[in-house]
């Protein structure tokens, strides 16, 4: 499976009065982990909504390990778990510039039709998401 990085350096106003990031922030990199990981794959979540199509969150999981700070420099792994049908599964890992695990997750996706019903992507905007036996 593909995986891709995107490194983000923790803001101010992403961390509490204990200078430690508050807990939403992950799902927030997850997105942006995601929308990188489809830049990275030539495709945007624009052009599927361009197309009529819309890929919703329909489950989030994050699995907390360690706490990040002001200005720590981390990177979000994504990787394309799953990709069937109207289906897409993206897992994630945030690590500090230490290579230290801060938190692991999960997200699932429906693809909306423009009807708001559940329908299944064109091949023109999954061939460059697919990947190949040898990128395994």
């Amino acid at each position: 499976m593909r995986t891709t990085r995107r490194d983000i350096i923790v803001r101010y106003a992403e961390t509490d009065a204990q200078g430690i990031v508050h807990h939403a922030n992950y799902l927030i990199w997850f997105e942006e982990g995601r929308s990188d990981f489809l830049r990275q794959q030539g495709v945007n979540y624009s052009d599927f909504e361009k197309s009529g199509y819309f890929v919703v969150v329909a489950q989030a999981e994050v699995k907390y390990r360690a706490p990040a700070f002001y200005e720590d420099r981390l990177s979000v792994e994504t990787t394309l778990e799953k990709m069937r049908g109207k289906v897409l599964a993206f897992t994630y890992r945030v690590c500090n510039q230490n290579d230290d695990l801060l938190a692991e997750g999960r997200t699932v996706h429906v693809v909306l039709g423009s009807d708001r019903r559940p329908a299944s992507l064109p091949a023109e905007l999954t061939d460059p998401l697919r990947w190949s036996e040898s990128d395994e």
